[in-house]
């Protein structure tokens, strides 16, 4: 396809419009499709929209995105049923042309469209959240436009994280303690075969709980208190995931695992430590998402449970768990919380009746069976629409503009 060309003030080529067809490389998608994510976003907010049976008063709260995550644009829909301004940050590396944007990039132009056309605030700072710059950048918005946010929502992924001094800290996706054998399903070509994974070092347990751990998010919130830009009884809210034991060794006891325990420590250090600031772990469904997609054994156990969950009108995607965390369980005069204080969006997953079924499927299912036994397709839909296609009413036969411009950036 011969995508139409301008030129930019340097001279360089620039690609106005082009097809853009998915492109899979292992657990990612290559391409984003401007049209169908900005459909998708608009999805979303007529859900959280037909949800709404009233308007609550306005609270002010931004989120942090991390890049290609689309799990923050949820709450940021979510928030346009109350009426709330909404302050995010992103990391877009843009790509050279010709070629899409990156996804981070068309949600958000998306987001920040549909917010404004409802009369809402919406801005974006673009740069690496870990850094003290963006916290500055973030910290003069809120007092220039804002004044004070009440609610702060922590969802960063990325693979790698630069501190202070300069040092590269770089997660993995490995067990802890011993290696660790089980089924594990190749999406493309639906075999089902065993996959070994080997324990992590020392060293990249430390690193892994550095990237992802609540390290960082405390840091953010010493600084908006210290900038006295966090209003008075604040909340402040981070993800996390919990899930069945035969996840476990490759997440709650896993790398990653480490570092969602030290998110969970944060989140009390965090409401300890800092007068009128409150902070909470929401456990949450697993999904098809980025993140999830990329560790061995869950995207087998996602299709199980997409299966069984569906079958007994217990399913919910990204859009619908975000909307009853915020409007049931967060959103209350006594939050709903668990023992451990802590916000369980994963109560219908983990329900005994759904987790019995998922291990009598996990026990059974194979590679000859797995069509049966598992919603493979409704993985790979959810999978698609995430990147912005399969979306009804878009045409991905047609060239789509790919120079996305985010408003409050532009």
């Amino acid at each position: 396809h011969n995508p139409a060309k301008s030129r930019r003030k340097d001279g360089r080529e620039r690609t106005i419009a082009m097809m853009v067809t998915p492109k899979v490389r292992g657990f990612i998608c290559t391409t984003a499709h401007p049209a169908g994510c900005r459909e998708n976003v608009k999805e979303q907010i007529e859900y959280v929209k037909r949800q709404a049976q009233d308007r609550r008063p306005e609270r002010r709260c931004w989120s942090v995105r991390g890049i290609h995550r689309l799990w923050p644009f949820f709450p940021d829909c979510a928030g346009l049923s109350s009426g709330a301004a909404t302050l995010g940050v992103l990391f877009e590396s843009r790509r050279p042309a010709p070629g899409p944007p990156p996804l981070a990039g068309d949600n958000t132009a998306a987001f920040e469209e549909f917010a404004q056309k409802d009369g809402l605030y919406a801005k974006s700072v673009n740069g690496d959240a870990f850094s003290k710059e963006v916290k500055n950048q973030v910290i003069g918005l809120i007092k220039q436009d804002l004044g004070q946010v009440d609610m702060v929502v922590y969802s960063l992924a990325a693979p790698r994280r630069t501190d202070g001094d300069g040092k590269v800290w770089s997660s993995v996706l490995k067990t802890t303690g011993a290696p660790y054998t089980n089924k594990t399903i190749d999406l493309k070509t639906r075999a089902v075969s065993d996959v070994t994974i080997e324990p992590a070092t020392k060293e990249e347990i430390t690193a892994t709980v550095k990237v992802m751990g609540g390290e960082d998010w405390k840091d953010w919130i010493s600084a908006l208190q210290a900038a006295d830009v966090l209003a008075p009884n604040a909340v402040t809210v981070a993800y996390s995931y919990i899930g069945p034991a035969l996840t476990h060794p490759m997440y709650l006891d896993g790398s990653i695992g480490m570092a969602k325990r030290h998110l969970a420590k944060t989140a009390k250090e965090i409401t300890q430590e800092f007068p009128g600031v409150t902070g909470y772990i929401s456990v949450n469904k697993a999904l098809v998402t980025q993140s999830s997609a990329a560790i061995p054994i869950v995207p087998l156990y996602i299709s199980l449970l997409y299966k069984v969950m569906k079958e007994k009108g217990l399913h919910e995607g990204c859009i619908e768990q975000m909307t009853r965390l915020f409007r049931e369980k967060l959103h209350k005069d006594a939050p709903q919380v668990d023992g451990e204080g802590m916000l369980r969006l994963d109560d219908w997953e983990m329900r005994d009746d759904v987790q019995q079924e998922v291990s009598r499927l996990w026990e059974a299912v194979a590679t000859e069976n797995v069509e049966q036994l598992a919603d493979i397709d409704g993985y790979w839909e959810d999978f698609y629409r995430m990147f912005g296609f399969h979306l009804p009413g878009v045409d991905y036969n047609a060239d789509v503009a790919v120079d996305v411009s985010i408003p409050s950036l532009a």
